[in-house]
């Protein structure tokens, strides 16, 4: 089993620390929140070398999670609450690395901090 690690996310003007975070190999990357139960997730860590605008989908994925896409510095470039089994998701901008949240009990401070949102099952 990989190693977890905690991350400093820059939203400005605050700096959360996400928890636990699985940073995730390059097959790990295609594979992401797919088939995992939404309790026993934990946040999962895409980086990538250069600046991407890589779309992601939400096939498979059976709860809603949190995608945030930081630039190379951790700051946020752009949020969205991602529901299940939606096609293609991207932000506007290029990113360097992109965390996605499952909404549970584990990051629901969080949650709440990046988006005010604390209520969700």
């Amino acid at each position: 089993m990989k190693k977890r690690i905690n991350i400093i996310i820059k939203n400005k003007p605050k700096k959360i620390k996400i928890k636990d975070v699985k940073k995730l190999s390059e097959f790990g990357k295609a594979i992401g929140l797919m088939f995992h139960s939404r309790e026993n997730c934990p946040a999962m860590l895409f980086e990538f070398s250069k600046p991407t605008r890589m779309r992601i989908h939400s096939f498979f994925v059976f709860f809603e999670f949190a995608a945030l896409w930081l630039d190379d510095k951790n700051e946020i470039i752009e949020k969205k609450i991602v529901k299940p089994f939606l096609p293609s998701i991207s932000p506007k901008k290029p990113f360097y690395k992109l965390v996605e949240i499952p909404l549970n009990k584990k990051y629901k401070k969080e949650i709440k901090i990046l988006f005010k949102k604390s209520n969700y099952s």
